[in-house]
């Protein structure tokens, strides 16, 4: 991995941070994507949601 890199990305957004409209939106996509895995994860995908695989594929 290179730093170099992500110093100078992290650099640039020190300087010119995102909008707040643009936070709320990342931290709501992972919010639904943390809520999607839980459901998976400890309540399981309702059968007309799961997918069967194809013979002969």
């Amino acid at each position: 991995m290179n730093y170099t890199r992500f110093l100078l990305k992290a650099s640039q957004w020190a300087r010119n941070p995102p909008s707040e409209k643009r936070v709320k939106l990342v931290i709501g996509v992972i919010l639904v994507c943390l809520i999607l895995v839980g459901v998976e994860k400890f309540v399981g995908w309702p059968e007309w949601a799961r997918v069967e695989r194809l013979r002969g594929l």
